[in-house]
């Protein structure tokens, strides 16, 4: 019998100073067995990085949600789509293969990759030219130290303040701040 996903409650309200953007989310995160706490808190912060275009690309008349991620590789991370079912913005997370990425720079209008892990440097190596054409595709790192410190937030039901200001974030819970300021590599 397969293993089914966990599933996390966040409660998110986001404070985007840099781009105005001010808003509560609730969602529902889906743990996919293999899935670690990290990746899940890092789909998490890519998200609250990219709240603010609901808002700036979509005029608030879009939905912004997770997307089956490692259940169905034909789906992202996370995305936003408008009411005629228009990706807008499709959010990976890891380090993807190339041809994935690619198919999804032609499914959406915008395409943000953040990678995370200890081995984000050399996947990038490899990468960097495959992924230079595409000019709808961002590339973002996320310090692994980071990434790693957010672990302990990731609870069944969590309760989030995501303030964002100059590029960098801050996540906290109430009694655990966690910063994040992403190296953008394309």
């Amino acid at each position: 019998m397969a293993i089914k996903s966990t599933i996390f409650k966040a409660s998110l309200q986001i404070a985007d100073i840099d781009h105005a953007y001010y808003a509560d989310h609730a969602l529902t995160l889906a743990r996919h067995p293999s899935e670690t706490d990290e990746r899940m808190m890092v789909r998490l912060c890519a998200l609250a990085f990219q709240a603010y275009k609901l808002q700036s690309v979509c005029n608030g008349d879009a939905t912004l949600a997770f997307g089956a991620g490692l259940s169905d590789p034909n789906e992202p991370d996370a995305w936003l789509r408008d009411f005629t079912g228009q990706t807008r913005l499709w959010i990976e997370v890891g380090q993807p293969e190339d041809k994935p990425l690619l198919k999804a720079c032609g499914k959406a209008d915008e395409v943000v990759l953040y990678c995370f892990n200890h081995a984000a440097e050399v996947w990038w190596r490899t990468m960097e030219n495959k992924l230079s054409r595409p000019k709808n595709l961002s590339v973002f790192r996320v310090p692994t130290l980071a990434s790693q410190a957010l672990i302990p937030l990731a609870q069944r039901s969590m309760q989030l303040q995501a303030t964002i200001q100059e590029g960098a974030l801050m996540l906290s819970d109430g009694s655990t701040t966690v910063d994040i300021e992403p190296i953008r590599w394309k």
